[in-house]
């Protein structure tokens, strides 16, 4: 693989030759660090002539190598790239603007990829080796990251970013994008100030945690809220009584593991208006439904699911995992918990869009019922982008709270 002129063996030649007239026992500032890759470029240049642009490329591509996160930092640096998928050292994906795209970047080794990861996961006190090759972490930005290393990783280590902008999307910006309309987010608006429990659900890349940031613009500024994530990527923005919590990996040791389940017991007694899951992928389930049918209305949560109904079975399915206990409880408890449930669906044209809005009924023939009050209509293609709209197909059933809101008025039907 051709990078910046130089091919990969070639980059690591120079990061040595480099690094070896670096001075071990004195600090070299960023510019003498840059004169150095220049001059060693230089002496290169006697028997292998480049370009202007090449040699600026290099030198940039070097010094993030000392400095900086080597290979990630050009990808780090493009506000657009969403995602950055690392499958081996000489082999990285990107998506920008949702569209997948191989890039002419690699590493120099899967040694100096995994250096790289140690880096990374040594930041926020996580550990990642042959014996626990999968691990969850961030970058200073905010950036969640995934690890998965041989023997796993078949290819080599893996790395996959998600990465969030500085400026999260508001409810404005994803109506503009149509990826609700206008009546859905007044509704919503609604659902969130009267403090119904909402429950958003989506497939991998769906825009759940961006529609959740969004969301949490509605809360009241004088309420408390708790956040509690694997990966500490919620952006809630105009809530000042905020305390963020994230999960802890167990130690070297095997010790000191803090699971989704304590964080959300730990956060009853920390006087939550409200509580908001990142995302619930297993038995804490059972410990979100409970929050939210002990008085801490308002609550919200997201899980991976192909649509609202299906995201009742596989939170009966969560529930199940960690207890005990006869399905009809179970669903007497999502039943009781749950009022709302938010799908979102990415679309072909790379779209992401509120494909429907449910509202939790209450509990027919032992099941539990989700009366549709929105739903997603496509009518076709215009300019290779999907044509619809999010029509509303019923009218909410249960408006106690927006009474006791004073919005009663407000919400039609």
């Amino acid at each position: 693989m051709e990078l910046s002129g130089l091919t990969l063996e070639e980059l690591a030649e120079l990061r040595e030759a480099v690094r070896s007239r670096l001075s071990w026992d004195s600090s070299v500032s960023d510019d003498e660090l840059r004169e150095l890759i220049e001059n060693e470029l230089f002496r290169r240049e006697r028997t292998r002539r480049m370009t202007a642009g090449e040699r600026k490329s290099a030198v940039t591509r070097l010094f993030h190598s000392f400095r900086g996160l080597d290979a990630l930092q050009p990808l780090l640096e493009d506000h657009e790239i969403t995602e950055i998928m690392i499958n081996a050292h000489d082999e990285i994906y990107i998506e920008r603007r949702g569209e997948l795209q191989s890039v002419n970047l690699g590493f120099e080794s899967s040694e100096r990829l995994e250096d790289l990861i140690q880096s990374i996961v040594g930041r926020v006190n996580r550990i990642v080796n042959e014996a626990s090759p999968i691990v969850d972490a961030r970058l200073p930005d905010g950036s969640r990251v995934n690890v998965v290393l041989p023997p796993i990783a078949l290819k080599g280590p893996t790395v996959t970013i998600r990465r969030f902008p500085k400026h999260p999307l508001g409810m404005e910006d994803l109506i503009e994008r149509e990826a609700l309309s206008r009546e859905a987010a007044e509704f919503l608006r609604q659902m969130v100030v009267a403090k119904y429990n909402l429950f958003i659900s989506g497939g991998t890349g769906s825009g759940k945690t961006t529609f959740l940031n969004a969301l949490s613009q509605w809360i009241p500024q004088d309420e408390r809220v708790i956040t509690i994530e694997d990966a500490a990527e919620l952006q809630i923005r105009g809530v000042t009584n905020l305390v963020s919590l994230e999960t802890r990996n167990s130690n070297s040791e095997g010790k000191g593991q803090i699971g989704i389940r304590e964080l959300i017991r730990t956060s009853l007694r920390m006087r939550p208006n409200r509580i908001i899951v990142g995302e619930v992928r297993g038995a804490e389930a059972l410990d979100m439904l409970q929050a939210m049918n002990s008085g801490h209305e308002g609550s919200l949560s997201t899980g991976h699911s192909n649509g609202a109904k299906d995201m009742v079975s596989r939170l009966e399915t969560m529930v199940l995992s960690g207890a005990e206990l006869p399905v009809t409880v179970v669903r007497q408890q999502i039943a009781s918990a749950i009022d709302i449930f938010v799908h979102l669906s990415r679309f072909r044209d790379s779209s992401r869009r509120v494909s429907e809005i449910c509202e939790v009924s209450g509990i027919r023939n032992g099941e539990v019922e989700v009366n549709t009050l929105f739903r997603f209509v496509e009518r076709g293609e215009e300019k290779g982008r999907i044509a619809g709209e999010l029509r509303r197909e019923g009218f909410l059933h249960d408006r106690r709270k927006l009474q006791h809101a004073g919005l009663a008025g407000e919400e039609g039907g």
